[in-house]
């Protein structure tokens, strides 16, 4: 069963619902009293949005009297509450941003040695995803807002803005950050977000996303420590289930394989897996 909205969303449709029944029975009544109906509805809305225009019919009789006096009396109190829960939404919406933004600049603010990723695609979402089980800390970059709510619905921290820019990447903590992923699915992008990250932070490892082949130099010299190439890993990653089936059901499971990491780990090893 869908809940309705809360607060003053829910005080909004009330009020539109409420100003829809008025005006529907207000001109049935006047349709009754044997107007046609566009002149009622005309006259119904001129009246309770307290124009003032002039009657489109005479109000000669107690039947039309008492109609017309209804309808100004309970659609002007419509309006009213209307326009008091259109405001109140408004206002509810600026707050809650103001707020949600001001939050999250102070948990930025706490974060030291965290990993910034500069665009939230499905690249980005998966990256999230394992930096979450890995229990990193992290916050999300990206200019759409629709991509953000996303990530914030998934819980990840985010922070709306240009990852181009010197500003943006300093307010998600680009001199604190170990690390900074730029996974925009645009080369140029990728490039304009290195070249602004390694001029913040000269000791910043910088993992670059590279749509195309010829992209990786360009990458690299930008101040790139390393680029990835999704195609390119695609390809090796299908040839190795084709050629090595048996093999890559195990390297394939990433929750054992990140235990057996885990558990490496803490001798003091480190575990690579590369098919031969």
């Amino acid at each position: 069963m869908n809940r309705l909205p809360s607060g003053p969303w829910r005080n909004l449709i009330a009020g539109l619902l409420y100003m829809l029944a008025i005006t529907a029975l207000a001109t049935l009544a006047y349709v009754l009293a044997g107007w046609n109906l566009a002149d009622a509805f005309y006259f119904v809305i001129i009246t309770v949005f307290t124009v003032g225009y002039e009657e489109v019919h005479p109000i000669h009789s107690p039947e039309l009297r008492a109609i017309t006096i209804g309808t100004i009396v309970l659609g002007s109190t419509g309006v009213i509450f209307l326009t008091g829960a259109l405001v109140q939404a408004f206002t509810y919406t600026q707050i809650q941003q103001l707020f949600g933004t001001k939050r999250m600049k102070t948990q930025i603010e706490k974060m030291s040695g965290h990993v910034i990723i500069c665009g939230y695609g499905r690249i980005g979402e998966a990256l999230a995803e394992e930096l979450r089980a890995g229990e990193a800390q992290f916050v999300i970059v990206d200019l759409d807002e629709a991509r953000l709510a996303q990530a914030a619905a998934h819980g990840f921290p985010t922070w709306q803005g240009d990852a181009t820019t010197e500003s943006v990447l300093e307010e998600a903590g680009v001199h604190r950050a170990r690390a900074l992923a730029t996974v925009v699915p645009n080369d140029a992008v990728n490039v304009f977000i290195t070249l602004t990250a390694r001029s913040l932070n000269k000791d910043l490892e910088i993992i670059a996303r590279g749509v195309s082949p010829n992209t990786k130099g360009k990458l690299l010299h930008a101040g790139a420590s390393s680029v990835v190439e999704p195609t390119h890993i695609g390809a090796e990653r299908i040839a190795q289930l084709i050629l090595f089936p048996q093999t890559s059901r195990f390297t394939d499971d990433t929750r054992r394989m990140r235990a057996l990491g885990a558990g490496l780990r803490t001798l003091g090893l480190e575990l690579e897996v590369m098919a031969v």
